[in-house]
């Protein structure tokens, strides 16, 4: 896959419009794996983050991604559990500013728990 189609370019450099289609190319059962429960989600997460860590990338760079993430989820996915329900209905009622900060706990969880 050309470097086009990456969301976070071998420079260092971060291309958050590219996130939806990056989602979208997860196969669907892989997709539903990660998001059956929230343990999966958290590990998947996790691993992400330690992987940006790895290429430099910056706490904030990381919360830009993780909104582009949240945003897809909430409009795109039925939450599976519990805790994804509370976490889109917080992003949902959330301002940018405080969907930006919760954004930036995830990745602390996601460090956290990897």
């Amino acid at each position: 896959m050309s470097e086009q189609n990456h969301v976070i370019h071998k420079d260092g450099q971060v291309s958050t419009d590219k996130v939806d289609n990056v989602i979208e190319k997860i196969a669907p059962e892989e997709r539903e794996q990660i998001l059956q429960n929230f343990d999966a989600f958290k590990e998947y997460l996790g691993k992400r983050i330690a992987m940006g860590e790895s290429i430099g990338l910056s706490e904030e760079q990381m919360a830009k991604i993780a909104e582009k993430v949240a945003d897809h989820l909430a409009a795109n996915e039925e939450p599976r559990n519990r805790e994804e329900k509370l976490l889109q209905e917080l992003w949902n009622v959330g301002k940018e500013d405080e969907r930006h900060m919760l954004a930036h706990m995830l990745v602390r969880l996601a460090q956290s728990s990897h």
